[in-house]
């Protein structure tokens, strides 16, 4: 059985930093993808930087491709139709293909008339533009990703990693996106539905912030940890611990939490053969059935059905 084949599609004006995470995220998961890079004519592309990129590929391997990716381009390029060559090159694309784009390549897809009704997201500062030409997409600028299914729109810069990490995590689970994680030396996950960015400056790392909480916490997690234990620990006051945990990580200390448990359960139930009433506590839920209800939140599926999701494809 082959690889699966992502294949990067390089626009004119393309920003180099993102262009090059498909391949060095999907790259770090040991043989599980085949990335290749393609212009819509096979013919190198000017960056947005002071160089060109050179591609070995055109258009005709999108047609050969599982998960399409489009990098964004510098906005002053970006246009509510799309030219003629690029649509040519996206009719390349199979149907049941999946379609992720990075920043603005999301106009790319809204230009294309594939976000048409779906939820998505693009760079906050790019919101009211997306807006006016595309009304009928349903834009959430306020979040690091959308994933829709077959089409996944991730906001600038570093949240083309969380998309990517994402998709790892989906296809293999969190052990082998941890794996890629690490090798890039990038956090393992971030939430799609925290916020792009901060209305409030970020406090500078000091003795005052919550880090140091945050990591006694999942020392701890097993246990039933509430608010008022995280804000006596860092020493302040339950409105002002919540408010600094909220301005450093962008949710609340509860939801933050909530999440540090799924993701817990998630790791124990790819990876170990324990069972749900034994996970359920290690992970600081409690119960089985508090388990249950935040897993199929989150996931959309009880835990054995994810179980056998994962460790059957092992």
């Amino acid at each position: 059985m082959r690889s699966h084949r992502v294949v990067v599609l390089a626009l004119d004006g393309v920003y180099p930093f993102e262009l090059g995470i498909p391949s060095r995220v999907f790259g770090a998961a040991h043989g599980r993808y085949e990335v290749l890079t393609c212009t819509v004519d096979g013919r190198p592309v000017r960056s947005n930087a002071d160089f060109s990129v050179a591609v070995d590929n055109g258009p005709q391997v999108l047609s050969t491709a599982d998960t399409v990716v489009i990098p964004p381009v510098d906005p002053s390029l970006i246009t509510k139709e799309l030219p003629e060559a690029v649509s040519a090159a996206l009719a390349c694309v199979r149907p049941g293909a999946r379609i992720v784009s990075i920043c603005t390549g999301a106009f790319v897809l809204a230009a294309a008339g594939l976000l048409g009704g779906r939820p998505a997201t693009t760079h906050w500062r790019l919101a009211a533009v997306f807006r006016e030409w595309f009304p009928d997409v349903a834009l959430d600028p306020d979040v690091l990703y959308v994933d829709d299914g077959d089409i996944l729109t991730s906001a600038g810069a570093a949240s083309g990693v969380d998309v990517c990490l994402h998709l790892v995590r989906k296809d293999h689970g969190s052990k082998v996106a941890n794996e890629v994680a690490r090798l890039c030396v990038v956090p393992p996950w971030r939430d799609g539905g925290q916020a792009q960015y901060i209305d409030h400056p970020v406090p500078e790392a000091s003795a005052n912030g919550t880090s140091a909480t945050r990591q006694w916490s999942l020392e701890h997690l097993r246990e039933p940890l509430t608010v008022a234990e995280l804000a006596a620990h860092a020493g302040m006051s339950e409105r002002t611990f919540a408010r600094r945990f909220h301005d450093e990580v962008g949710m609340s200390p509860g939801r933050w939490l909530i999440q540090q448990r799924v993701d817990r359960a998630r790791h124990l139930l790819e990876s170990s053969d324990l069972s749900v009433d034994e996970i359920a506590g290690q992970a600081g839920f409690g119960t089985a059935t508090s388990l249950r209800q935040h897993l199929h939140a989150s996931v959309g599926v009880a835990p054995l059905v994810y179980r056998r999701t994962f460790q059957g494809s092992r």
